[in-house]
């Protein structure tokens, strides 16, 4: 509510002082414009710039320089290559050894089991 209160004061108070002030403000302006348009002027200029010298180096990558990046993507690719190899070779040795944890719980099992009959025995 305080929010809004300021506001309408802050609105009415401008009003107020567009009104009373209307030539100087007018002058105030005329004054600005140019420094404003001046300014915009400048900073446009200077990002036109920049932005052809991004033009320029990128078409002197594409006369050799991108050669890089080719052998780059390759490189990464013999990586990728390598990894799924390695993940591969882990899984078939998880899988092992959970074949040989059930090897061993089914002779325990067995082993167990002739030892119960050798005791009903």
């Amino acid at each position: 509510m305080k929010t809004l209160i300021g506001g309408v004061a802050a609105a009415v108070l401008g009003i107020l002082g567009l009104i009373l002030w209307w030539k100087p403000f007018l002058q105030l302006l005329a004054g600005a414009i140019p420094f404003a348009l001046l300014s915009g002027g400048a900073l446009a200029i200077y990002l036109g710039v920049d932005e052809l010298k991004d033009k320029w180096k990128g078409k002197e990558e594409e006369f050799g320089v991108s050669t890089a990046g080719k052998e780059e993507a390759e490189k990464y690719k013999k990586e990728a290559e390598e990894l799924r190899k390695e993940v591969e070779r882990l899984k078939a040795e998880k899988e092992e050894k959970e074949q040989k944890k059930k090897e061993q719980e089914k002779k325990a099992e067995k082993e167990e089991e002739k030892k119960e009959k050798k005791e009903k025995k």
